[in-house]
């Protein structure tokens, strides 16, 4: 009896300092990945690894594994605003951060939320295809997410093949980098899709210098690391970090997790979003 009372008072003095405790939320609204790989389940592992807490609200459902997208299901777009009015009304969140999106309205939707909330730091990361090639989003959805969300965002992280997707006209990446900056947001166009012997981060805010960081380029394709990227960004920003500190800490994060990736299944690898977590 005596080690039962021990028990129960060590449980309930534990639950009480946790129910006591902080976290900056992270509202979260992208799609979902069964694999685990990338998506809603990179984003939540990714800010957790942070010290954030992620709230997520899907935008879409999908058939996928490790290798590639094979099948997109939109969620219902009153019941996508519907979650997030939910949410909107129960918490208070320090930062936002955008996925995979399936339609219009849901774009319309945050711009609203983004409108209303204009301190809130928005991180978009404008999943358009898979990084096996399967598409996400239809091309209305691009032009949305620049005419909508780009000009509210602090920060978008295309990587290059969808930052060549959203500026079709430009011939460089540099071009793209600031024609996307021209909307007001700082854009961070990732290198790991290129062909090049290192992965060169670049930096781009309108009026100032283009900032570059550069990675050793390790061998294998993983899935999911722009998520984790982009999570880590609103994570840091949510937390107090500017810019560049969010954006640089965010970076060395995702290195330790690709160096620590894993394999899942028979496909890419899932960057170790936790490692850190474990000691």
């Amino acid at each position: 009896m005596h080690n039962d009372y021990l028990a129960h008072h060590d449980i309930t003095h534990w639950s009480v300092s946790i129910a006591g405790m902080n976290k900056s939320n992270v509202l979260v609204l992208a799609g979902h990945d069964p694999s685990g790989g990338a998506g809603l389940q990179a984003d939540i592992e990714a800010i957790a690894a942070q010290g954030a807490h992620a709230a997520t609200v899907a935008t879409l459902l999908t058939r996928q594994d490790t290798h590639d997208v094979s099948a997109v299901q939109p969620v219902a777009d009153d019941f996508f605003c519907a979650c997030v009015d939910t949410l909107l009304a129960d918490m208070s969140f320090a930062a936002i951060k955008t996925g995979a999106i399936s339609s219009s309205a849901q774009i319309e939707r945050i711009a609203q939320l983004t409108q209303a909330r204009p301190d809130l730091p928005l991180v978009v990361d404008p999943v358009l295809v898979a990084a096996g090639g399967g598409r996400l989003a239809a091309d209305p959805v691009g032009q949305a997410l620049r005419d909508r969300l780009f000009t509210r965002a602090r920060v978008i992280t295309p990587n290059a093949r969808e930052a060549r997707t959203l500026c079709p006209k430009a011939t460089t990446l540099d071009q793209c980098g600031t024609q996307l900056a021209e909307a007001g947001c700082a854009v961070l166009i990732t290198g790991g899709d290129e062909n090049s012997p290192s992965v060169v981060n670049r930096l781009y805010v309108a009026g100032q210098t283009t900032r570059e960081f550069e990675w050793a380029r390790l061998p294998g394709v993983f899935h999911g690391s722009g998520c984790t990227l982009a999570s880590a960004i609103a994570a840091r920003l949510a937390q107090g970090d500017n810019l560049e500190t969010a954006v640089e800490t965010a970076q060395q994060y995702v290195a330790h997790t690709l160096a620590h990736a894993f394999a899942a299944g028979s496909g890419q690898a899932i960057p170790d979003r936790l490692y850190a977590l474990r000691g």
